[in-house]
C-alpha cells in the first residue's frame, strides 16, 4: 500500500470544494484547481469563508478554518497542480465527456503512478477508464453532498484497477475520518441505486393517492429512516425478524405481484432458520445473549439520541 500525503482535487465547485476542505481539515497537503487561475483563486476563497462559517456556526472546531487554509493552496494551472502529487480527485460535473476530457489531462500532467480517483454518482469506471493512462491506478471515489459532513464514500474499482491501489484510498478516506464501502462497477452503483428506488416508491405512493408528498415526506424520516443513520437495511431486517419480514413480503406480493415478491436472500436465510437477532442468527451475522443486549442498548440510546438532537434543531425549513 502507497501512504497518500499530496492530493490535488480538480474540479472546485460545490462538490470537490467540500473534499478538498474535508482532506485539508485531516492533514493531508491539498491543491484544487479549477477551470483557470482566476476561478481557482475565487474557489479558495469561497472555501475558505465557508470553513469558517462552519466554524462560527459550531459545524467546525475552533481552528479549523485556520488547519484548512494552512494545507490547502489554489494551482497556479491545471497541469501544476496535477504534476507532482500523490492522488488526483477527478470533481467536475456528470457528464461522460466532460470527464473524459479532464481525466486525459491530468494523465497527461501527472506523474505515471499517481492515483487518480474520479468523483461521480452513477457513470461507471468501464465508461471513464478509456480517457485514463495506466488503468490500474483509477477508481471511482464518490463522495456526497455535502462532503464535509456526509461520512460514507462509495469506491468502484474497474477490471485493471489493483488492489493496491484500492487499499490506498481506503486509508485515505480512513485517515480523513471517512468510510468506504466498494461496490461492483455499474450504473448507479449501489447509493443512486438505493436512493433512486426509494423515491420511484415513493412517487408511486403519491400518484396512487395512497399519500401525499408532505406524509410520505413525514413517514420516511419518522420511523425505517430514523434508523439509517445507525442501521442499514440488513441490519433492521434483523432486529425486526427475518421471518416478520418474509410473512410481510407475501401480503405486498399478493397485492403487487412480482415488483414485491420476497427476496431470494431472505428466503433462503429463512428456509436456513436465520429469524435474526431474536435466535441470533442474521443476514448481518450471528448473535450471543451478550451481542443482543448490547445492541438493544446501543439501538435505545441512539434513537432516545436522535430524537433528542431533533427537538433541539426543530422542523427543517419547508417551501410555500
Amino acid at each position: 500500500m502507497r501512504t497518500i500525503n499530496t492530493v490535488t482535487v480538480v474540479g472546485a465547485g460545490y462538490m470537490g470544494g467540500g473534499i478538498a476542505q474535508v482532506l485539508a481539515l485531516n492533514g493531508f497537503t491539498v491543491r484544487i484547481a479549477d477551470v483557470d487561475a482566476d476561478a481557482t483563486r475565487e474557489a479558495l476563497a469561497r472555501l475558505e469563508k465557508e470553513a469558517e462559517e462552519f466554524e462560527e456556526q459550531g459545524l467546525f472546531e475552533p481552528g479549523s478554518a485556520k488547519t484548512i487554509m494552512g494545507n490547502l493552496t489554489a494551482g497556479d494551472s491545471f497541469e501544476d497542480a496535477v504534476s507532482d502529487v500523490d492522488f488526483v480527485m477527478e470533481a467536475v460535473f456528470e457528464d461522460p465527456d466532460v470527464k473524459k476530457d479532464v481525466l486525459s489531462r491530468v494523465c497527461a500532467a501527472a506523474r505515471p503512478e499517481a492515483i487518480i480517483g474520479t468523483n461521480t454518482s452513477t457513470i461507471p469506471v468501464k465508461v471513464l477508464v478509456e480517457a485514463v493512462t495506466h488503468p490500474e491506478r483509477f477508481l471511482t471515489v464518490h463522495f456526497s453532498n455535502p462532503a464535509p459532513f456526509i461520512p460514507g464514500v462509495e469506491l468502484v474499482a474497474g477490471e485493471a484497477t489493483t488492489q493496491e491501489v484500492i487499499d490506498s484510498v481506503k486509508d485515505l478516506l480512513t485517515r480523513a475520518g471517512r468510510e468506504g464501502a466498494q461496490v461492483a462497477d455499474t450504473p448507479g452503483m449501489a447509493l443512486n441505486r438505493l436512493q433512486y428506488a426509494l423515491l420511484k416508491e415513493a412517487t408511486l405512493i403519491v400518484e396512487q393517492g395512497v399519500a401525499s408528498v408532505e406524509d410520505v415526506d413525514t413517514i420516511v424520516r419518522t420511523t425505517f429512516g430514523f434508523r439509517l443513520g445507525f442501521f442499514g437495511p440488513f441490519a433492521i431486517a434483523d432486529q425486526a425478524g427475518l421471518d416478520v419480514y418474509a410473512k410481510g413480503y407475501t401480503t405486498l406480493e399478493n397485492e403487487f405481484g412480482e415488483r414485491m415478491a420476497t427476496p431470494k436472500l431472505l428466503t433462503d436465510a429463512v428456509a436456513a432458520g436465520r429469524k435474526g437477532t431474536k435466535n441470533g442468527k442474521g443476514l448481518t451475522g450471528d448473535f450471543d445473549d451478550e451481542t443482543k443486549a448490547q445492541l438493544i442498548a446501543y439501538r435505545n440510546k441512539a434513537y432516545s439520541r436522535m430524537g433528542e438532537l431533533l427537538r433541539e434543531l426543530g422542523p427543517a425549513p419547508k417551501g410555500d
